[in-house]
């Protein structure tokens, strides 16, 4: 019993904490889930913004459980500039990998094409029509009008021009 008296500021701290983490976690699935129905997003893409929401919603989660029962800030600090340290060096090593995943959440909160649609990359040298068959959450799959598969990273859709092609529905047959 005097177990718990000694911990109680710290357990009763946890629990709401833990609550607030379960509210967010459903409010921004709910918020997300919304979103993607009202514009037509696929279900895969949903599901990598909420992964992504969520190990962001844990990390602060824990550093919060961490501060609560009472790891000195300075183990604190030591341990989150050698963390970032270490994923600092990963990253500049692999930059292009968080630049597509940035890309990734960036196309699927705000672009205006999707699934289905043909498009046309306005590359100097490498110009490419096609239609966009999936979009994940470092690239994008099209396929060209003679069957052609492209992989096409998501942050250089960012950086070139794009136009959005209406088909007639009749001229649409090449791609299934």
């Amino acid at each position: 019993m005097s177990l718990i008296n000694d911990y109680l500021k710290e357990l009763i701290s946890s629990g709401i904490v833990l609550t607030l983490w379960f509210i967010l976690r459903m409010l921004f699935a709910k918020v997300v889930l919304n979103y993607a129905k009202h514009n037509q997003n696929i279900e895969h893409r949903t599901n990598l913004v909420l992964k992504y929401i969520n190990i962001l919603l844990n990390i602060i989660v824990f550093i919060s459980l961490i501060i609560i029962w009472g790891v000195q800030t300075a183990d604190i600090f030591i341990t989150i500039s050698s963390v970032a340290t270490v994923i600092g060096v990963a990253m500049f090593a692999q930059w292009s990998i968080l630049s597509n995943v940035t890309s990734g959440m960036i196309l699927f909160f705000s672009f205006p094409f999707k699934i289905g649609d043909t498009i046309k990359i306005h590359d100097k040298d490498f110009p490419i029509e096609a239609e966009i068959i999936d979009i994940n959450a470092f690239h994008v799959n099209l396929k060209t009008a003679d069957g052609e598969r492209i992989v096409y990273p998501n942050n250089l859709l960012l950086q070139k021009g794009i136009s959005i092609i209406d088909i007639p529905r009749a001229e649409h047959e090449f791609f299934d």
